[in-house]
C-alpha cells in the first residue's frame, strides 16, 4: 500500500504528484501490461540481449 504523507498547508497538487512517482516507481502498471500476454521465453531473452548491447553502446560512446 503506498502511503504520501500530506504536510501541513501542503498543495493538494504537489502530493497528488508524489504518489503518481511512487506509484510508478513499484512497477505494478508495467507488470500488469506484462501478464496479458505470454512471452515465449526466446523472445525475453532475445529482447533482454538487444536492451543489454544497446546500453553497452552507450557507455561506450560516453568513454
Amino acid at each position: 500500500m503506498i502511503v504520501v504523507p500530506v504536510k501541513e498547508g501542503e498543495n493538494i497538487e504537489r502530493a497528488l504528484k508524489r504518489f503518481k512517482r511512487k506509484f510508478e516507481r513499484t512497477g505494478i502498471v508495467r507488470e500488469l501490461r506484462q501478464r496479458q500476454q505470454f512471452d515465449k521465453p526466446s523472445v525475453v531473452r532475445r529482447r533482454n540481449r538487444s536492451r543489454a548491447i544497446y546500453i553497452q553502446q552507450l557507455k561506450d560512446q560516453e568513454d
